[in-house]
């Protein structure tokens, strides 16, 4: 899929990409495209997908030219069908926690990326494929995807941060039913529960998380970072906490060239030409 992706500038040429097995990684003017590519487990994860998936964003928050993330499987069945079974089968309880706490780094290298990332779900997103889903700003949906996390079914609980990210997501009382009875749940009723943003026909899947990165991309990227950091932390606080780092966050926006560009263009009816300082 990320190989039919439009740019953010049309005109400019893609950067070189990092090669790896089991993830396809490129940029092209502004957007990083990472792609699970597993087609034939259904995009399942395993100890090496996970390590590229970390080297891939890693690289992505590193290039300053990148100012957001799409996140896609390959093929049109899956998103991520969740843990690579074969493995999980045969990791001792040592092992299991190690497995579970480096998932978990990962992800919360996507949620704190300081860009914005974009899941693309283009089929099912089940047990770590909705919590990497979950981990990412924004979720959009094919009408034919499942999500849901079905470890119980496994005589496992969620390992990937779906105990807590769906809760925030969905509320305790629906998330407790989902991860209880490890029901996959349609892209509508994703919707309807907060789960997903949005959901669109597959054929407008990657051009639709597009449209949205170059909104957000139009905005002064120093702005978008410490409005995904007041959020992300301010979760984690009391509501005057939050409101204090809100401010905080505030202030130092205020002093960058970006503050004094953006009220500029505004007074002088222009658009503004943010460069990130």
């Amino acid at each position: 899929m990320a190989s039919q992706a439009t740019s953010l500038r049309p005109g400019r040429q893609a950067a070189p990409a990092l090669a790896f097995e089991n993830v396809l990684y490129e940029k092209k003017a502004g957007i990083a495209y990472v792609t699970l590519n597993r087609p034939n487990v259904l995009n399942a994860l395993n100890t090496p997908t996970w390590t590229e998936l970390r080297a891939a964003f890693e690289d992505a928050r590193d290039d300053v030219a990148v100012r957001g993330v799409i996140l896609t499987g390959a093929g049109n069945k899956a998103f991520i069908a969740g843990a690579d079974i074969s493995e999980l089968a045969h990791l001792t309880a040592f092992e299991a926690e190690q497995s579970s706490r480096f998932g978990q780094d990962v992800l919360d290298l996507i949620e704190n990326l300081g860009k914005p990332v974009i899941a693309a779900i283009n089929g099912f997103a089940l047990g770590g494929g909705c919590e990497t889903a979950m981990a990412c700003t924004i979720r959009i949906a094919v009408d034919n995807a499942k999500l849901g996390q079905p470890e119980v079914k496994l005589g496992l609980v969620p390992g990937g941060g779906g105990t807590q990210r769906l809760p925030r997501l969905a509320g305790k009382g629906r998330a407790l039913q989902l991860i209880l009875s490890g029901e996959m749940i349609d892209a509508q009723e994703a919707y309807r529960i907060g789960l997903i943003n949005e959901v669109v026909p597959a054929a407008e899947l990657i051009s639709r998380a597009e449209t949205i990165l170059r909104k957000i991309s139009s905005n002064g990227p120093i702005a978008v970072k410490f409005a995904l950091e007041a959020v992300n932390k301010g979760l984690e606080t009391s509501q005057s906490e939050g409101l204090l780092l809100e401010a905080s966050y505030f202030g130092l926006c205020a002093a960058t060239e970006d503050k004094k560009e953006g009220t500029s263009a505004f007074l002088e009816k222009r658009m503004p030409q943010f460069r990130g300082r």
